[in-house]
């Protein structure tokens, strides 16, 4: 059973994925990407991969030492759970990337990479596309406010 919820939880994932990299510009996609319930189903898979190693997951991050985290990954259960985790956040900085993208106009052709390397190695892909988007926003002047306040020129 482990096995097959390990698989499973990438496998919820990569249709939200799939429309991010092969259809961004498509209607729907747009509204997936927006919604944070599209990790729902992974975070479900996810508890109940770690409930069963609750003890050992406690242990490993209420005193993260490196010993306690390779004893809960030494687990099938606690190795699936921390793989589902992983899952579940890489979906949301992908779902974040993507509406920055998109917010800042960068090229399907640009994000479409980005995004499978985010997929891969999301650590990596993060940190190329706040390059990328640091150069954008630079680009595109300053943000408007959305506080709700207006500001004292425009109040004139």
């Amino acid at each position: 059973m482990t096995g097959f919820l390990f698989e499973l939880s990438f496998l919820l994932a990569a249709p939200v994925w799939l429309l991010m990299i092969l259809a961004p510009g498509w209607g729907p996609t747009a509204r997936i990407a927006g919604s944070p319930l599209t990790v729902l189903p992974v975070l479900v898979v996810y508890l109940a991969l770690a409930v069963p190693v609750l003890p050992e997951l406690w242990t490993a991050v209420s005193s993260p030492d490196l010993g306690s985290f390779r004893e809960l990954t030494a687990l099938p259960d606690g190795a699936a759970a921390v793989w589902a985790q992983v899952i579940a956040w890489d979906l949301l900085i992908g779902q974040w990337m993507y509406r920055e993208g998109r917010r800042l106009k960068v090229s399907a052709l640009l994000m479409g990479p980005l995004l499978v390397l985010t997929v891969l190695l999301s650590p990596f892909g993060l940190l190329v596309f706040l390059g990328v988007r640091g150069v954008r926003a630079r680009r595109a002047g300053p943000r408007p406010s959305t506080g709700g306040a207006v500001p004292s020129q425009a109040r004139r």
